[in-house]
């Protein structure tokens, strides 16, 4: 009977153990919140109580003693001499009388030396002090003894608990509990699958850790909340009293990591929190990205956030600025935006590339210029196309809707600092004088990109610069800059190339692509997003060259599409062709070069009359007349003009 009662107890015990269990969880919980609220009261108290204790030597001791000593008697010295000087008073009615005069001196000097004796008491009792509970002890009885003698004078003991002695009491009790609490060690649960970094990263951040290091850092005045473990590392808040900002702490960022002895590389967040007073403190440790390399397949998105492990794509019709050092992978990270770019019978591609590396991978489905000249044609082209596609805006509708007939373009700059650099005196030949010599024009590419980038949104032709010099005046022109709203950075070299990507004040948002590792790890500020890191997906250069044929653009052409590998001479120049079987009827020109052709057998003897016959840019035509004048197919004489081959002067006259 006596077990049967025992095992009723051990059960009835095990279910109120269980049920006070997150009772007891929740008020320790709290209290570990208090704790960290009174952890720097309690740190300044041990410290001050150290500070004292150190100096109660018995050194001091003795000097203390021989103070109280000293001013014992200088007291009693001056009390003396002050009866001696009034007794002299009382005696002779003289004030020149030399008894008088002689206890005058005395009383000064014994003053003096009073107040020689009391500065050095109270120097010997700071060098000695009291303990500070010994202090506390006395602070508490001035009030207490003032306030019961009070409370009792006007009240009964009913009331009692109104009056100053219960605030008195209180007031000590407080005190008592403040240090109990801050003295509380705070132990941060740690999680079975930490790794060795951030075992000791969370340690260092432990409350009880923080308080005791951080006046040696310059971060007294400051303390963190237990730290916890998300999907991209650690995180805890910091509370700051009232000399410290979320600016403040940010500058002192390089104290913060020593104090928590954290490596150079990682990357380490300080921003605003919630509530007022607080800072958040995000370390990096861990990635919600994908470990290794993240293949591209089609339809992919550009990468994946390393914070919440989401997809990040970025949508067409942005004017975007890309940037990021040598090695940092920023044409890798632009390939998926250059495939959906190029895409679909409502999107085309140009590039320019006079690095010709880039481009040469995407000529099947860009137009791609890589060199001056073929840039700042391309350019006068697009200026036309824009100023065309505006003139035929609708009224009141703000941006064109792509269609076949006029796609969107994407015009990528691959490299901005050689197209600053080449491309702002460009000698572009426009035709030839009656003796066949060169007509040239000096035509500034810049000129036409910033009108682009100005007005292409509304003409749905978007440009996108892509750079490895994110400076002004060296990579990114200033007017160009301004209109593009969205950015993406790689890593780049320095804070002020990280400001000049992200904006002047980003970097104390966090977006500081200077600390980003490389390659392949990049930001993108649209407007919408914070600034976690993205793993960008990889696409090599063999799923470039495997992907289909798309159109090529050129100005007066449809979406057609040409394949695009045949050499420059004999491709059908700035013409979208899909099929030769269908481009036209036979007896039609089918190509550019076609209708130069023609033109010039009809009767046109200059570049202007080929130019008026066919309606081609005029550039165009110079370019397709100098490669027919090269081949033979056309003859340039110096009285004539241009010739069809196997035709003469003479023949045309007849």
């Amino acid at each position: 009977m006596n077990t049967l009662n025992l095992a009723r107890i051990s059960v009835v015990r095990d279910a109120t153990s269980l049920k006070l269990a997150p009772l007891a969880a929740t008020v320790n919980r709290e209290l570990d919140v208090a704790s960290v609220l009174c952890a720097p009261f309690a740190a300044r108290w041990d410290a001050e109580s150290d500070r004292r204790m150190q100096l109660r030597t018995p050194e001091n001791l003795k000097k203390l003693m021989a103070a109280q000593r000293e001013h014992t008697s200088a007291r009693a010295t001056a009390s003396t001499a002050q009866s001696q000087r009034a007794a002299a008073r009382n005696a002779s009615r003289n004030p020149l009388s030399a008894a008088r005069r002689s206890a005058a001196v005395a009383d000064r000097a014994a003053r003096s030396h009073r107040k020689v004796a009391r500065a050095a008491l109270k120097e010997a009792k700071a060098n000695y002090p009291a303990t500070l509970t010994a202090t506390a002890v006395k602070a508490h009885t001035l009030h207490v003894l003032p306030a019961g003698l009070a409370s009792w004078a006007l009240s009964t003991p009913v009331d009692w608990a109104l009056w100053p002695a219960s605030v008195s009491a209180g007031l000590v009790a407080a005190n008592a509990l403040v240090l109990k609490l801050g003295r509380r060690k705070v132990q941060a649960t740690l999680p079975d699958d930490l790794s060795a970094e951030e075992r000791a990263l969370m340690q260092r951040l432990d409350p009880s850790h923080w308080v005791q290091h951080a006046d040696a850092r310059g971060l007294s005045g400051t303390v963190t909340t237990p730290p916890a473990i998300r999907r991209d590392g650690i995180e805890c808040e910091i509370r700051l009293d009232g000399q410290w900002t979320v600016k403040k702490l940010r500058a002192a960022a390089e104290s913060v990591r020593a104090l928590l002895g954290a490596r150079t590389e990682l990357p380490m967040l300080i921003a605003a929190a919630s509530r007022g007073g607080w800072a958040v403190l995000r370390l990096r440790t861990r990635s919600a990205a994908p470990d290794g390399i993240i293949p591209w397949v089609p339809g992919g998105p550009l990468g994946i956030d390393m914070v919440t492990g989401d997809e990040v794509r970025v949508p067409l019709g942005l004017r975007m600025l890309i940037a990021g050092t040598s090695g940092a992978g920023k044409s890798t990270a632009s390939r998926p935006l250059l495939y959906d770019a190029s895409e679909g019978p409502l999107n085309v591609l140009v590039i320019i590339d006079l690095k010709k590396v880039e481009g040469r991978l995407w000529d099947h489905r860009a137009r791609v210029a890589s060199n001056p000249v073929d840039v700042a044609e391309l350019v006068d082209e697009l200026v036309d196309e824009l100023n065309e596609r505006l003139d035929v805006l609708p009224k009141g509708q703000a941006t064109l809707v792509p269609t076949a007939d006029r796609p969107r373009i994407t015009v990528v700059v691959d490299e901005g600092a050689e197209v600053m650099s080449h491309c702002q005196k460009v000698k572009v030949v426009t035709g030839y004088t009656d003796k066949g010599a060169e007509i040239t024009e000096t035509r500034d590419a810049l000129e036409g990109l910033d009108s682009i980038a100005r007005m292409g949104r509304a003409a749905c032709i978007d440009l996108w610069w892509m750079t490895q010099s994110p400076t002004y005046g060296d990579g990114v022109p200033r007017q160009i800059a301004k209109q593009l709203s969205t950015r993406l950075g790689l890593s780049v070299e320095s804070p002020t190339e990280a400001r000049v990507v992200f904006g002047e004040s980003a970097q104390e948002k966090g977006w500081k692509a200077d600390e980003l590792p490389m390659p392949g790890v990049a930001m993108l500020r649209d407007g919408k997003r914070s600034p976690d890191p993205v793993k960008v997906v990889l696409m090599d250069d063999d799923q470039v060259i495997a992907l289909p044929d798309q159109p090529i653009w050129a100005r007066g052409t449809t979406t057609a599409g040409v394949p695009a590998a045949q050499p420059e001479a004999e491709r059908p120049a700035l013409r979208l062709v899909k099929d030769e079987a269908a481009a036209a009827p036979a007896a039609e020109p089918v190509s550019n070069r076609d209708r130069v052709l023609a033109a010039v057998r009809d009767g046109a003897r200059t570049n202007r009359d080929v130019v008026d016959r066919t309606g081609l840019n005029k550039g165009t035509v110079s370019k397709l007349v100098k490669a027919l004048t090269e081949t033979g197919e056309l003859v340039k004489d110096e009285s004539a003009g241009l010739l069809p081959a196997g035709g003469g002067a003479e023949e045309i006259s007849a």
